[in-house]
């Protein structure tokens, strides 16, 4: 068993203990002390680090002999490996683990203030590197959501005292805990003065004061209820800084206003949405002009036929390479088919390439079996119909996949 100093003081950044086991997991060295300030990964929340003497304490492991495991580096250079007796000097990581406390507490003030607000119980709680969330066990409203939330900052505003206390199992039935707890024997519990009282072996502040502000920062549908996502104390600030820094960014962009970005935003929407209808229509009068030039000049070829009883009629094949987007290519492509009697394949001019494949409704030909015979030879994806089909990332120049359909094509 470890001695575990972080139970009746969160507060404590350095100690000194002694080497009672050292040993290997795989990779890993481990370390195991008399006692410890290390808190290891457990209850949702994420182990501490720092360093034992000049060694850094990359993981925390709780081992199920009640023992804690410290993963340290391999080696000092110039240091000796460390045995059975060694005295080390410990410190943590005091930022990581005041974040973790101001986040751990700010969970039981908010938890409590959903189930008070809302009768929203919290199912599971998680910690990590940039957020927290906890699960509730049904959905809550976004009214429901700023009432717990006032609540919350409410008590830490009152700046209430966090303790700590001991019970055992006869005695903890008798007390008024906000969740059943999971296991018997004695029980560790953070007492949130006259606001919330649970079992609990995380590290805390001292007082409500100390997380700073809670604020809740997402919500979404999970598991028929809500995952809450928050932020406490100096996450919060970070939090606020960079929505600052952003809403200043657009603003200046935008030439507007935090409180105006909302309007402008709307009303550069809308005129985005009159832009797009207008090249839509502009691009589909320049795709018949461009059509009825492409129509204008095309080839006549036979195709391939399985039958070969019956001579295959004449089409009009165009097959040419266009500057243009997948949808510029399919709107040339469709517009020229529209006419009778033709075969249409476009290729775009860039690499990878696109291509489609059209024909107009009388004529017999499988586009899409045409398309996979191109991209079984050049890579890329697609599909369509027998009528038109269209793939992507051909790996060939426009001249080679033309050639290439023309072969797939011609008798």
């Amino acid at each position: 068993m470890t001695d575990r100093l972080y139970y009746t003081d969160a507060y404590l950044r350095e100690f000194d203990a002694t080497v009672t086991r050292v040993g290997r997991r795989e990779r890993d060295v481990l370390v195991t002390l008399d006692r410890t300030a290390f808190y290891p990964t457990s209850g949702g929340q994420p182990f501490d680090v720092g360093t034992l003497g000049a060694r850094r304490v990359l993981d925390v492991i709780d081992e199920d002999d009640g023992s804690i495991s410290h993963v340290v580096e391999e080696s000092t250079p110039g240091g000796a490996p460390l045995q059975i007796g060694d005295p080390l000097h410990g410190t943590i990581d005091w930022p990581r683990r005041f974040d973790h406390m101001q986040q751990h507490t700010g969970q039981h003030v908010l938890s409590a203030a959903f189930e008070r607000v809302a009768g929203g119980r919290t199912v599971s709680f998680h910690l990590g590197a940039a957020s927290a969330t906890i699960d509730l066990a049904r959905e809550v409203s976004p009214s429901e959501m700023a009432a717990a939330e006032n609540e919350a900052n409410r008590v830490v505003w009152d700046d209430h005292p966090v303790s700590i206390r001991f019970v055992g199992a006869e005695e903890a039935a008798s007390l008024p805990l906000r969740k059943e707890p999971s296991r018997g024997g004695t029980l560790r519990l953070i007492d949130v003065d006259q606001f919330d009282l649970s079992a609990c072996g995380g590290t805390h502040v001292s007082r409500t004061g100390a997380i700073g502000i809670i604020a809740v920062a997402a919500s979404e549908r999970f598991k028929g209820g809500s995952r809450i996502e928050f932020v406490c104390g100096g996450r919060a600030l970070a939090r606020f800084r960079s929505l600052r820094d952003s809403v200043a960014s657009v603003g200046r962009l935008l030439s507007a206003g935090g409180d105006d970005l909302p309007a402008t935003v709307e009303r550069l929407q809308a005129e985005a949405k009159e832009h797009k209808r207008a090249v839509a229509g502009l691009q589909t009068e320049l795709a018949r002009y461009r059509a009825e030039e492409l129509a204008s000049s095309p080839e006549e070829i036979r195709l391939k036929r399985s039958d070969a009883a019956s001579e295959a009629p004449l089409v009009r094949l165009v097959a040419r390479a266009i500057d243009a987007d997948a949808n510029g290519l399919k709107a040339l492509a469709t517009a020229v088919s529209r006419k009778p009697g033709y075969v249409v394949v476009l290729v775009s001019t860039g690499r990878p390439a696109l291509a489609i494949v059209s024909r107009s409704p009388e004529v017999s030909l499988d586009a899409s079996a045409v398309l996979t015979a191109l991209l079984a030879t050049f890579g890329g994806r697609g599909g369509g119909r027998p009528d038109v089909a269209q793939g992507g990332g051909l790996d060939g120049t426009s001249d080679e996949i033309l050639a290439a359909a023309r072969a797939t094509l011609l008798a």
